[in-house]
């Protein structure tokens, strides 16, 4: 038989791939996990994490992120700071390419290489990123405090960051293009209830304005066609998320129209051996229970896979 170095190689360090690193490594699969930044993935830049069960009085995404470290590798998971470049299908194994030219083969492969923030796209976002545009509301807040800033989006990480950035920033304007929030209720209520948050319904951000860093927005009502200019000096851009597959060559994996893959109940992908979970595949809900079902999932499919090769 070819020689491998790993049965299972785990791309990305967040809660899915963590959770399948304990699975595998538990089940004494020698297991290797790429993670090219911190692991954790979001969790890490979430402040407080109150929906995981276990924890009802909640806890930290970072403290969430370490123990779950600890527990894979206390099971023997090798955990290594690399990109992953390339991925190489084969018969029967599989090549991990890392930046740098160097190649791991493994058994059985475990995509988790997760999602992040989708850019909006508007005018100036690309130019004033990192000098008063920003992604990370527990990252950057802290940069604002006792200033105005705006928060653009609806959705439950919009909401949630919006009044977490009230612990700094003096006002808060939350703008979203519809005429109500698609974030839980709870985190609803929780706008609504801060009185140093602005909503703005019906709203688009049509430009970002500054020099050398953001001093406002232009807005624009969609439904008047109205437009305005707040004076802000921070803006947070939560419009959704893209998965991290640039890597992958095009073509090689079922993915849909925005990249993630497609998989089936088994985290199963199109080419036997390679598997798929959390954020980066296609799914209906994206939260760190899902994307550690999907660990388990995947996992235990990936043993399965590797038992049925004998």
């Amino acid at each position: 038989m070819p020689h491998y170095d790993y049965d299972v190689i785990i791309i990305g360090g967040g809660p899915a791939g963590l959770t399948a690193g304990l699975y595998t490594g538990r089940g004494r699969f020698q297991t290797l996990l790429l993670e090219k930044l911190i692991t954790g993935g979001q969790v890490m830049t979430t402040d407080h994490v109150d929906n995981y069960p276990g924890f009802p009085e909640g806890l930290a995404g970072f403290e969430l992120s370490q123990r779950m470290r600890d527990q894979a590798e206390r099971f023997g998971v090798e955990i290594r700071s690399a990109e992953v470049t390339a991925l190489k299908p084969g018969q029967p194994y599989h090549t991990v390419v890392l930046e740098g030219g160097e190649e791991i083969v493994g058994r059985a492969i475990i995509i988790a290489s997760g999602a992040q923030p989708r850019r909006a796209g508007f005018p100036g976002e690309e130019e004033f990123t990192g000098r008063g545009v920003g992604y990370c509301a527990t990252c950057d807040g802290a940069l604002y405090r006792d200033e105005t800033i705006a928060v653009v989006g609806g959705g439950d990480t919009a909401l949630q960051d919006a009044v977490f950035l009230t612990r700094f920033a003096r006002k808060v304007y939350l703008i979203h293009r519809r005429d109500q929030f698609r974030g839980a209720r709870l985190y609803q209520e929780k706008v609504f209830a801060n009185d140093k948050i602005e909503v703005i319904f019906d709203t688009v951000v049509t430009r970002i304005l500054g020099e050398k860093n953001v001093t406002g927005i232009q807005i624009k009502n969609v439904k008047s066609g109205q437009e305005s200019t707040l004076a802000v000096t921070g803006v947070f851009v939560f419009v959704g998320i893209q998965p991290i597959t640039g890597w992958l060559s095009p073509g090689l994996l079922d993915q849909d129209e925005f990249g993630f893959i497609h998989t089936d109940e088994k985290m199963a992908t199109n080419i036997p051996g390679i598997f798929a979970a959390g954020d980066v595949r296609v799914k209906l809900l994206r939260q760190i229970t899902t994307a550690v079902g999907d660990g388990a999932i995947a996992a235990f499919a990936a043993e399965k896979y590797l038992e049925a090769q004998h």
